[in-house]
């Protein structure tokens, strides 16, 4: 079976990143450090990738260089439970980095983030049409997303 394994391009912050992520996901770690040898094309000893692990899902770090920067064509969706669970992603991700709408941000890398509350998805594919909705409009004049706000729309007649 093929796996496929998400690679994050970074200039040189790589490592300080997977560090920071696997602070963030539980059940995450490092798993190796691959440096850049004598051919190059970066200082030898500098590191070249990270392999890392969040929460059971693989990632790469790669130290590519200054050629690429992330943008939101790419996100990382983190399905949360509860409101705790919402916020404390929020805020740890965003620190440094940029609220965006409706549940989005770039943390200090500039990597792009959803937190989403699984209640969100369940009450926008409501067969009730009107209250689906309701939520989407709520859910647009947020930033962090707050699950008793999209209830109360829910709820709305």
């Amino acid at each position: 079976m093929h796996k496929t394994t998400p690679c994050l391009w970074f200039d040189t912050q790589g490592e300080e990143a997977a560090k920071f992520y696997t602070t963030v996901f539980k059940n995450s770690r490092i798993l190796d450090v691959a440096r850049y040898g004598e051919a190059g094309p970066r200082p030898e000893g500098t590191v070249m990738t990270v392999a890392f692990e969040l929460d059971g899902l693989e990632f790469i770090a790669l130290n590519g260089g200054p050629d690429f920067t992330f943008n939101e064509a790419i996100s990382f969706q983190v399905n949360c439970e509860t409101q705790e669970e919402v916020d404390e992603f929020w805020a740890k991700l965003s620190e440094g980095g940029e609220e965006g709408p409706c549940g989005w941000l770039k943390d200090r890398y500039g990597v792009s983030w959803q937190i989403v509350p699984t209640v969100l998805t369940e009450l926008i594919n409501d067969p009730d049409a009107e209250k689906s909705q309701r939520v989407m409009r709520a859910m647009l004049e947020m930033g962090k997303i707050e699950i008793a706000a999209l209830h109360r729309a829910a709820a709305q007649s």
